[in-house]
């Protein structure tokens, strides 16, 4: 199979930017669903993308990125993403990402008086993921 053969065009778009616009041979997400790892020629399909991490991988070359929610929409030759937030490792402010830890944490503990703890929740996991990432890929 020649290279192109196995490429497929990808397209992370979030509020602000065109985070990445280019061929991928395979990409990795979370989705509601759980993880996928998508080729060219996947099934056709539309997903709720959840806090995780996004592996670009175009032969030996891989990027990876924190991707915060969104939406994915899989054809058999193009994959588009549409993020709430998309950064790449040395985007992510460490500082900023520990504060949120912290103040979730709190809110969680029920130190902080009524709460929505979904959205506590998720604003732990979209920190903890910001900080894991910046620290192995930074």
């Amino acid at each position: 199979m020649a290279d192109n053969d196995r490429l497929f065009q990808l397209r992370v778009i979030s509020p602000d930017r065109i985070f990445f616009e280019g061929e991928a041979d395979m990409i990795e997400v979370k989705t509601t669903e759980g993880d996928m790892g998508i080729l060219k020629g996947h099934i056709p399909l539309t997903a709720i993308v959840a806090p995780g991490m996004l592996k670009i991988i175009n032969g030996k070359d891989e990027k990876v990125a924190a991707l915060l929610d969104g939406f994915i929409e899989v054809l058999s030759d193009r994959v588009t993403i549409l993020a709430e937030s998309c950064e790449w490792p040395e985007e992510i402010d460490v500082h900023r990402a520990e504060e949120a830890k912290l103040r979730a944490e709190r809110r969680l503990q029920g130190s902080e008086g009524e709460i929505n703890e979904t959205r506590a929740e998720m604003a732990l996991r979209r920190s903890l993921i910001r900080l894991e990432i910046a620290e192995k890929y930074k």
